[in-house]
């Protein structure tokens, strides 16, 4: 069994400039009310149970994922197999998962506490945000244990957690830990705005991927998604509030709808454009323009000329967009603010500067498309799940920006 990393959330400890960067774009609303639900929080009873008390309880819950694919386009090492971890969310056979661990492969066995093997189907995903939810059919006569969804809202820096999975394969493995940071940002896409991630020193090796993360009193706080491999003990879980908002479309739909606005890029400010003495102007400016895009269709322009600053990397040369249906995309709250207002099938306008002058650009946004940069094989980042993907000591470095 190969026990390989799969490329989903690849960061270098030089790379962490660009999370902080993206951690001053969180919105301050959003901000206050996690302050608050743990201050709520703090006047709660303590859990008294033993970590083997937990393990007992919630490791029956917790299921061992091996998946396989096949790539027709390879000639060589067409099959990938990949091993992760779930925990049943519904007695009805609902389990929760990594998108990098179940997305696109052709089959799934899910392996239950007590050595039964079951066939699972994929019923959605989400490979921007990492969580997919796959079913099995619960044995006859029998009922699925589950585990209890927490609020991590509630979650607080230093609170005792554990990570029950399977580690390179090794079966009902529990690594104890803190909560070391909350609200963490990582750089891979917009979107990744919308829920910091929480950040454990909770000891977590490939597959882990799809695990739970679980607060003393044996409720699941997160999914357990991603590390820092060139660091000590620095890993991150999805919190399991945002699974919880995504289950209802990957239950009907399978699958999150959102409009392709079709470009990525940076925000400019007046310290940027001093420090660069050319003409330019605060706003965003569009580096890449998604190909086959609405985006592309309605003539917006990338980047052309690669420029390295303390680290951070630019791509200028193309347009700058001021606003989005009249909205300014600065300072970064309104930029959010713009863009959630945005709908499938609704009419974008972005005013935008360029060679000097102001123009405006109008289209229709379409669903956005599963993107090649979203599917684990082809995103520059690491995972949990074991794969055939990633080469041993390979390094990839991870630009900070936003990718709609």
């Amino acid at each position: 069994m190969n026990h390989i990393f799969t490329e989903r959330h690849r960061l270098k400890i030089s790379d962490l400039f660009g999370c902080l960067l993206l951690i001053l774009l969180v919105i301050p609303g959003r901000a206050q009310a996690q302050k608050a639900s743990r201050r709520t929080g703090e006047g709660a009873v303590p859990c008294a149970e033993t970590a083997s008390a937990v393990f007992d309880r919630v490791s029956p819950a917790v299921v061992y994922i091996s998946a396989t694919s096949i790539n027709p386009y390879r000639v060589n090492d067409r099959v990938e197999r990949v091993v992760g971890s779930g925990f049943i969310a519904d007695n009805s056979g609902i389990i929760l998962t990594n998108s990098h661990v179940a997305f696109g492969r052709q089959s799934i066995i899910v392996t239950l506490n007590d050595g039964t093997s079951l066939p699972a189907q994929l019923v959605g995903a989400d490979p921007i945000f990492d969580v997919a939810v796959i079913r099995v059919q619960p044995p006859a006569g029998r009922t699925l244990q589950t585990v209890k969804l927490a609020d991590s809202n509630h979650v607080r820096v230093g609170e005792e957690v554990y990570a029950i999975g399977n580690p390179m394969g090794l079966e009902q493995s529990m690594t104890r830990g803190i909560v070391s940071a909350i609200n963490r940002i990582l750089p891979e896409t917009f979107f990744s705005l919308e829920e910091p991630l929480i950040q454990m020193d909770t000891p977590i090796n490939p597959g882990n991927s799809g695990g739970p993360l679980l607060n003393r009193c044996g409720e699941v706080i997160g999914i357990t998604t991603s590390i820092i491999p060139d660091a000590q003990n620095i890993g991150f879980s999805i919190p399991i509030n945002l699974a919880k908002a995504l289950m209802p479309s990957l239950l009907e739909q399978g699958h999150v709808v959102r409009p392709w606005i079709g470009f990525h890029g940076q925000l400019i400010d007046a310290d940027l454009i001093g420090l660069l003495r050319i003409p330019l102007v605060e706003g965003f400016l569009v580096e890449v323009v998604e190909p086959g895009s609405p985006a592309e269709k309605a003539g917006l322009r990338g980047g052309q000329i690669e420029l390295t600053i303390a680290d951070n990397d630019f791509l200028i040369g193309g347009d700058i967009v001021t606003q989005i249906n009249g909205i300014p995309v600065t300072p970064p709250e309104k930029l959010i603010e713009a863009l959630r207002s945005l709908k499938v099938g609704s009419n974008i306008k972005l005013t935008v500067f360029r060679e000097g002058k102001y123009l405006e650009l109008n289209y229709v946004l379409p669903e956005r498309p599963v993107l090649p940069g979203d599917v684990p094989a082809e995103s520059a980042s690491s995972a949990l799940g074991a794969s055939r993907t990633r080469r041993p000591g390979a390094s990839v470095r991870i630009k900070p920006g936003y990718r709609f």
